[in-house]
């Protein structure tokens, strides 16, 4: 495929997908495949001989789309948003274009230095204390990770390595072993389960804290486990230093832009800095002191003007430091070395949304959100389970675990809306989320007609089952 032939695919692409999601709620939310669907569609093993472009895209209507849930359709109620817009569509295909791989700020200084200033911008946004963030002088900053799962990762080990090097200093006669067996982290008992995976992958003990009856962790029972953990011995490690959220959920930037912010930078870059030759640049503190040392052999030079050499580098390096210092270190803030250019989605948004076209936007979800709330209310038979304080709404029939996994079942097999369950203590809960960027008041009252129809259909059942026994 040369340029022309691009051009030309690629208008026909943005114009199928540009189709798809403006038809998607035709398309129905969840396909009907059965597992390992796709494999008797493709042949063995790839294409001996190049094919066209005209074959390839065939197949995706035959092949993919009838294997797709569709996130984006606004009958999609699980899970959470996952976000998309036009424009970011659109910056994720000028990341592709560029293709630069950002580990370093040699290898792409836009890449680099657009992401320190869209994390400040964003920390700004949602009013995050100055220490998050990187300003010209900050010694914090933010990062762009693949995934919150990622991030929580990255804040554990890098709490873990310097709480190793603290109690070192503090009893050198302790080993790292010694040390690694006796620290423990903290989460709530409704957290997620990447924060106990990432402590399982981390080598460290995590204890749950017990909630409050609005699935709120309080002060006071977090200092009781604290204070009964110091008492035996052990040391807790792993608390607010560190700040994470998805854009990609919810800031109609699509999957991957999750924000991750620290207070002090240094934490990070400390427990995880490499420095092979070949990714060193003259850019960096090494490269300082090779520029140094030769301005020591320059014989050439008088004193004079290296003293003003000196001040000017001096300069340089003030300036670097409080901009691009903080991206030229970025392959030390995560686990992968590459990065894709992800920022450009977060430029892209925030530019032609603005700020207050994000807050309409989240604030017409969760006044969506109450409107289902209230559909629910409005029945007898059904209970709201949680606060509905965002996009989300659990709720419930009122009767057993079973009936609701039940009525889960036959919405799911319907086909027509799409939602998850949770657990809330012991009951079986639905999950109403609020996801598309499309939807509306409409979709809400279809959903909940739908849900209520299926409720009547399924306490039928139940009853005259019930009645036959």
């Amino acid at each position: 495929m040369d340029a022309a032939e691009f051009r030309k695919r690629g208008k026909e692409m943005v114009d199928y997908i540009a189709d798809y999601l403006e038809k998607i709620d035709k398309r129905q939310v969840f396909p009907d495949v059965e597992p390992g669907y796709l494999r008797p569609l493709i042949p063995d093993c790839a294409p001996q001989d190049p094919e066209s472009f005209e074959d390839v895209f065939k197949d995706i209507e035959k092949i993919i789309m009838p294997g797709v849930t569709h996130w984006h359709s606004p009958y999609f109620f699980a899970y959470f948003p996952a976000a998309s817009s036009f424009p970011a569509l659109l910056a994720d295909m000028l990341c592709g274009g560029i293709g630069c791989v950002g580990f370093s700020w040699a290898a792409s200084p836009a890449c680099t230095e657009l992401e320190t200033v869209m994390l400040d911008w964003l920390g700004k946004m949602i009013h995050l204390p100055e220490d998050f963030l990187a300003g010209k002088d900050g010694q914090g900053g933010g990062v762009i990770q693949g995934s919150a799962s990622e991030a929580t990762l990255i804040s554990l080990l890098a709490a873990r390595t310097k709480s190793i090097r603290r109690v070192q200093s503090e009893k050198p006669e302790l080993t790292e072993a010694d040390i690694m067996g006796r620290l423990v982290a903290y989460a709530s008992d409704q957290a997620h389960s990447s924060v106990e995976r990432a402590a399982l992958i981390g080598g460290v003990k995590i204890k749950s804290v017990p909630s409050d009856e609005t699935f709120s962790v309080c002060g006071s029972a977090l200092k009781k486990v604290l204070d009964e953990d110091k008492a035996s011995g052990l040391i807790p490690f792993f608390f607010a230093d560190s700040f994470n959220f998805n854009p990609h959920k919810w800031l109609l930037v699509n999957f991957d832009c999750s924000a991750m912010w620290v207070k002090k930078r240094s934490d990070l870059t400390g427990a995880f800095k490499l420095e092979p030759l070949y990714l060193q640049h003259h850019y960096q503190e090494s490269g300082d002191a090779n520029r140094e040392q030769c301005n020591k052999q320059e014989n050439a030079v008088t004193l004079e003007l290296r003293f003003t050499l000196q001040r000017l580098d001096l300069l340089r390096k003030k300036i670097y430091c409080s901009f691009a210092f903080l991206k030229e270190k970025y392959k030390h803030w995560q686990i992968p070395l590459g990065r894709r250019f992800r920022s450009l989605k977060l430029w892209f948004v925030l530019r032609m949304y603005g700020v207050t076209g994000l807050q309409e936007h989240i604030r017409k979800h969760v006044r969506l959100s109450h409107q289902f709330e209230h559909l629910v209310l409005q029945d007898e038979r059904f209970e709201i389970c949680a606060e509905v304080v965002l996009g989300l709404v659990c709720f419930r029939l009122k009767g057993s675990n079973e009936l609701n996994k039940a009525l889960l079942k036959s919405i799911n097999e319907a086909k027509k809306i799409h939602l998850v369950p949770c657990h809330l203590r012991e009951k079986f809960v639905l999950r109403f989320a609020i996801c598309a960027r499309t939807v509306e008041s409409t979709h809400i009252r279809f959903a909940w007609q739908h849900i209520s129809q299926l409720a009547t259909d399924l306490l039928k059942t139940w009853q005259q089952n019930y009645h036959q026994q």
